[in-house]
């Protein structure tokens, strides 16, 4: 028989709301409805319990590269992740050349098919110049449908997301493209207009990369992507909430108008993330990674983030004083439905895998429990 633990009196957050005094029953790696009174307990009273966090758009962590990293360091920065609660975390890469993608393409998706990542997000290199952060521009190419169907195939159907800048040419018709195979079209990196963004949305793209970031800002003339992009039900928006990308008041903007359905909270994290400061490599650019904000060292773009989820959470219900209930889904739910993984994670349901975070009073990380094996044992004196 599976082994079966219980995990009672903390404040659970379900689909439903926050249950006070609630039970979650495990029973091997799945959640289970109910079971035996001899299962283990264990009494996580005066804590949160919520769904593990799904992570869209993350470049590494732990001093370690899913860009240009081994098999081995891609899974050391799967592994700091995870101990700051992500249970499922989608490998994203950045502008390369199109043979090196594609390898790298190779190398995730083995990963992938083992369940060690959740797929692979291409960023770049189908982006805008004028928009580009920190993506080597000379690298940098117009979204050539067949050329984006070369990466879709090179990731044997482990290609979650592509992030294009729509308004290039074959932008619309790679859109349609990846539409067509179950990929996500996000718009990111972008120059385009208001009317541009709307037809690239028509046309199937769902996601907003980063949203306000690589973006021309909201205008009240040319109001731009990001009002298309926000007032568009199709489209969900990522937002990454580290303090330095975006003004709390952004945040509250992007919750209010899309509201807390159409919320992804991101990390783009890369792998300073739950490391440290200091020089890094960006795929072929050089970072500096001083007081925890990544920087290029030539032109000092903000170059990705060292953020962890388990930070974006505490960031939202202590200072912009967030619903907490929000928050799990813009962490969990919401990130889970676009994956189309959301028969499995992204809430604590039966049937579900046993991917769990226990927080304290102040929501700082307690406990995380992958597939019904823990990550971080409970510590809870």
């Amino acid at each position: 028989m599976a082994p079966r633990k219980v995990l009672a009196g903390a404040r659970v957050v379900l689909p439903t709301g926050i249950v006070d005094g609630g039970r979650v029953l495990v029973e091997g790696a799945r959640i289970a409805g109910s079971g035996p009174a001899d299962a283990e307990i264990i009494d996580v009273s005066g804590h949160w319990l919520v769904p593990g966090f799904v992570d869209l758009h993350n470049h590494g962590g732990g001093g370690a590269s899913f860009t240009s990293g081994t098999v081995e360091e891609v899974l050391k920065g799967v592994h700091t992740h995870r101990l700051h609660g992500t249970t499922t975390v989608v490998a994203s890469t950045v502008t390369g050349d199109m043979d090196g993608l594609a390898q790298r393409a190779g190398l995730l998706s083995e990963l992938a098919e083992q369940g060690d990542i959740a797929g692979i997000h291409f960023e770049g290199p189908f982006i805008s110049p004028c928009r580009k952060g920190a993506h080597s521009e000379e690298l940098l190419r117009d979204p050539d449908p067949a050329e984006v169907r070369k990466l879709i195939d090179a990731a044997r159907g482990r290609a979650k997301m592509v992030t294009l800048a729509t308004e290039l040419p074959g932008g619309i018709a790679s859109v349609r493209l990846l539409a067509e195979h179950g990929v996500i079209a996000a718009i990111g990196h972008t120059d385009a207009t208001y009317e541009q963004t709307r037809e690239a949305i028509d046309a199937g793209a769902t996601v907003a990369t980063h949203l306000f970031n690589a973006m021309p800002a909201l205008g009240h003339r040319t109001p731009g992507p990001i009002a298309a992009l926000l007032e568009d039900e199709r489209v969900t928006v990522e937002l990454i909430n580290d303090g330095t990308h975006l003004h709390p008041a952004s945040l509250e903007l992007a919750f209010r108008h899309a509201g807390a359905g159409r919320v992804a909270f991101i990390t783009d994290a890369m792998d300073a993330a739950g490391f440290g400061d200091g020089r890094y490599m960006l795929g072929p650019l050089e970072v500096e990674v001083a007081d925890g904000v990544a920087r290029l060292v030539e032109g000092g773009s903000i170059a990705g983030s060292t953020l962890t989820l388990d930070r974006a959470f505490q960031r939202a219900v202590t200072i912009d004083r967030l619903p907490v209930e929000d928050v799990v889904a813009a962490l969990s739910a919401n990130p889970a439905r676009l994956l189309g993984m959301d028969d499995k994670v992204g809430s604590l349901e039966p049937g579900k895998d046993a991917d769990l975070v226990i927080l304290d009073a102040d929501f700082g990380i307690k406990g995380v429990m992958r597939r019904g094996e823990w990550v971080v044992e409970p510590q809870l004196g």
